[in-house]
């Protein structure tokens, strides 16, 4: 039997698309458009995470010439191009400031709160908050999926969520503070472990409030 040979990953590359400008609009000043992006920053794309700021291109669309930032995401392999101009709308954004961090790494350290819903429904808010790039919502996701070694195992796609939400939180922490991913990692579990459901179990007959806050969903 002949081998079969490895095909080699290639790195994806996206272009959002841009809005065609009316013939009676004027471009706006790129150092507007640019909303204070410089090439080398880290920034965060909410549908993708934490990216790098390669270059700022431009191309000509429609007769008008568009300034584009070629984002690199190394981890998921893929280059976006979006145009400067659709920054604000696409909720792309600097990299959160050490006292946002540090109210993330806090509401690790809270009660879970569990929606009394269909795990579907659950699912999509995950998904939603994950996606959103709000780092102290994405914290939120990590605190109510973890399970610390005494409770039950997570299901396939509470698991799945939880790693998606956990390396969204950690590579953004990691190009905050600097580190390396791992150690983000340990920071975020260090933070999980303080949480009141994830302590010493209590002693025989004693209560320990540790149950996970149930909340009954809005009519």
């Amino acid at each position: 039997m002949t081998k079969s040979k490895k095909s080699t990953p290639r790195t994806v590359e996206r272009v959002v698309e841009p809005q065609t400008p009316r013939p009676q609009e004027r471009p706006v000043q790129r150092a507007t458009q640019r909303q204070g992006f410089k090439t080398n920053e880290f920034i965060v794309y909410p549908a993708h995470g934490v990216g790098q700021i390669l270059a700022i291109e431009e191309q000509e669309v429609a007769g008008y010439k568009l300034e584009l930032f070629v984002i690199n995401f190394v981890k998921d392999k893929m280059t976006l191009r979006v145009p400067t101009a659709k920054i604000a709308s696409v909720g792309m954004r600097k990299l959160a400031e050490p006292p946002i961090v540090k109210r993330a790494l806090d509401t690790l350290k809270g009660r879970a709160r569990i929606k009394r819903t269909m795990w579907s429904r659950r699912a999509q808010e995950y998904e939603a908050k994950i996606n959103s790039g709000d780092i102290v919502a994405i914290a939120e996701v990590v605190r109510d999926l973890y399970r610390s070694e005494s409770q039950p195992e997570q299901s396939y796609s509470e698991r799945q969520l939880y790693e998606a939400a956990l390396d969204r939180l950690a590579r953004e922490i990691a190009a905050v503070q600097r580190v390396t991913e791992t150690e983000a990692v340990k920071e975020i579990e260090a933070a999980l472990a303080k949480g009141p459901r994830r302590g010493p179990k209590p002693a025989e007959g004693e209560g320990d409030g540790t149950e996970p806050l149930v909340e009954e969903e809005a009519a």
